[in-house]
């Protein structure tokens, strides 16, 4: 991407948290916003906000119902034309143990946090395509290469979700279009989504994160693992017995009893 100038960006789930920051990143450097959210009041409140920095357009979906975002894109399209950067932020997560899920708590999981990234971006990539130009970045998590207890669903998602993006990335270059494909796995972050959660490796602030995937998107980079440390998970899960690695990761780091009081985001 090099320069995110005159550049339409359209980020999901972009009216809090670090789809929030993100936005205010973007418009700082000379792009179109576009946000994707489900909360209208926080949607109106950003938008408003974000408007004094630079164009910024709003629109509320529900992304884990397929016609909703079939007709959001359509509108999003017919306003706006092609989008060059789709940042694939929106997610959920239930947070108990896999016996006290409910169908519907799986479902939705799966939906928003797996499904749709895929559903909105077949929504977008062929005009990227048509244009040989644009990049999507997939917000995934480190749960994503660590199991954890209390996370089951969510780590599904994400498990997924991160061998979709890059399977992504590798179909673009086999093609040969110049399309880039970014696949973010960050540790917890301070957002208000993982609330309760006790850590000892050090939980992520929410600036620094978004900082770090906009100019992961400048400079088009493959996967963006925070912290540092992450980028290590799987050599070490392929070097090490899993007892061991079971030991290091849950006793010694204490990772698997990271969301023992774990609360998640209040709904107002």
């Amino acid at each position: 991407m090099n320069s995110l100038k005159n550049k339409k960006v359209l980020i999901t789930g972009g009216a809090s948290g670090i789809g929030r920051i993100m936005g205010r990143i973007v418009l700082g450097k000379g792009a179109e916003l576009i946000i994707w959210d489900i909360n209208l009041e926080n949607l109106n409140n950003t938008v408003n906000e974000l408007s004094k920095i630079g164009k910024t357009s709003g629109y509320q979906v529900d992304i884990s119902k397929l016609e909703e975002i079939k007709s959001t894109a359509e509108e999003t399209k017919t306003i706006h034309g092609k989008i060059d950067i789709l940042i694939n932020n929106a997610g959920i997560i239930v947070g108990k143990y896999f016996t006290e899920h409910t169908y519907r708590d799986i479902q939705t999981t799966m939906d928003i946090n797996t499904l749709a990234p895929m559903y909105i971006t077949n929504e977008f990539l062929p005009g990227m395509i048509e244009a040989n130009s644009g990049h999507i970045c997939n917000i995934a998590s480190s749960a994503g290469f660590i199991s954890n207890p209390k996370m089951s669903v969510y780590a599904a998602s994400k498990w997924a979700m991160i061998g979709w993006s890059d399977s992504l990335r590798l179909e673009m270059k086999q093609q040969k279009k110049n399309i880039g494909v970014t696949t973010v796995t960050p540790y917890y972050i301070s957002t208000g989504m993982f609330d309760g959660v006790k850590s000892l490796v050090p939980i992520l602030n929410p600036e620094k994160v978004a900082k770090k995937i906009i100019k992961a998107i400048e400079s088009n980079r493959i996967i963006l693992s925070m912290p540092w440390s992450m980028r290590f998970v799987r050599f070490f899960q392929g070097i090490f017995p899993i007892w061991l690695f079971d030991w290091f990761v849950g006793k010694i780091l204490g990772v698997y009893h990271t969301m023992d009081q774990f609360t998640g985001r209040k709904e107002k």
